[in-house]
């Protein structure tokens, strides 16, 4: 993982999108308001010693809430600049990580089914390889000369292509 001062090409920031993480946000925090009545009524019978409430706690409230918050924050950042692809899904990734313009073999914007090849979003393995994705089913696919592939969703999956060919051709 590399930090680069170069200037960007291209550059896109994704996120769920507002309805998305809305509904999620509300999902986790019911899930955590049933934690929180779950461990007011374990208390209220007098527990066995197995159901402390620390655990109660993390597992009901605090698991759900930290999952909401997650989705809340995350975001994926693509940025092409003259030596490479840059990408960072944040908050797992502190820097970017870069796919040397050297390293590309064969790049194409295409179209995916999630679901079918990745088994959803965020940073997944499938059989089609490593996908870096938020939402949509939108991206560009990059071959390594190494054998490895790699997704990066895009909502401007054109214009992606067309700014990592531009970097291949000056290399």
């Amino acid at each position: 993982m590399i930090e680069h001062n170069s200037e960007a090409v291209y550059r896109e920031v994704q996120r769920w999108s507002f309805r998305s993480r809305c509904l999620l946000l509300v999902l986790c925090l019911l899930g955590a308001v049933g934690g929180a009545i779950s461990t007011i009524v374990i208390l209220a019978q007098d527990a066995r010693p197995w159901a402390s409430l620390p655990v109660v706690v993390v597992c009901g409230v605090l698991v759900p809430a930290g999952i909401g918050l997650l989705i809340w924050v995350a975001r994926l950042e693509t940025e092409v600049r003259q030596d490479g692809v840059y990408i960072r899904y944040v908050p797992f990734h502190r820097r970017f990580k870069r796919f040397k313009a050297e390293d590309l073999g064969e790049y194409q914007a295409r179209t995916y089914r999630p679901l079918q090849e990745y088994g959803g979003w965020g940073i997944r393995c499938g059989r089609s390889g490593r996908a870096y994705n938020v939402s949509g089913n939108q991206g560009v696919q990059l071959a390594l000369k190494d054998g490895r592939r790699v997704l990066i969703g895009s909502s401007r999956p054109s214009e992606l292509e067309t700014a990592i060919r531009s970097i291949v051709h000056e290399n």
